[in-house]
């Protein structure tokens, strides 16, 4: 089993920067894929991204050209880069890990969440 770590959420204002860390350990966190969901209050849970070992990625359709995810290997850590915020990006948001259709469907290993706020 995967354990997975979440920081850097926060308060921000609009068009404005953050970026969260997911850090895994355990299990084969070195190979997983690890990715992004959030869930706003009162919203459906929204897949954000995700990245395979070898650094390929896919973006949910609302964060294309606004997000970047990255992964340190050698460090078991995963990166996102979120800019040109909006206050619709305010949400927790939950690192997951696991095999890549795993994390995409939002299955395998979660993590506790962090919250990103952005005021308009």
């Amino acid at each position: 089993q995967v354990q997975l770590v979440e920081s850097g959420g926060g308060l921000v204002q609009a068009g404005g920067s953050l970026r969260l860390s997911c850090a895994a350990s355990g299990g084969n966190s070195k190979y997983a894929s690890m990715g992004w969901f959030r869930q706003a209050p009162g919203k459906e849970r929204e897949f954000v991204a995700a990245i395979k070992w070898l650094g390929e990625t896919t973006y949910g359709d609302s964060v294309k050209g606004r997000f970047t995810l990255s992964r340190d290997n050698s460090k078991s850590t995963a990166y996102l880069q979120m800019n040109s915020l909006k206050p619709e990006d305010t949400a927790i948001y939950t690192c997951a890990a696991g095999t890549f259709s795993d994390v995409v469907s939002g299955r395998g290993s979660w993590g506790q969440g962090t919250q990103v706020t952005v005021s308009s």
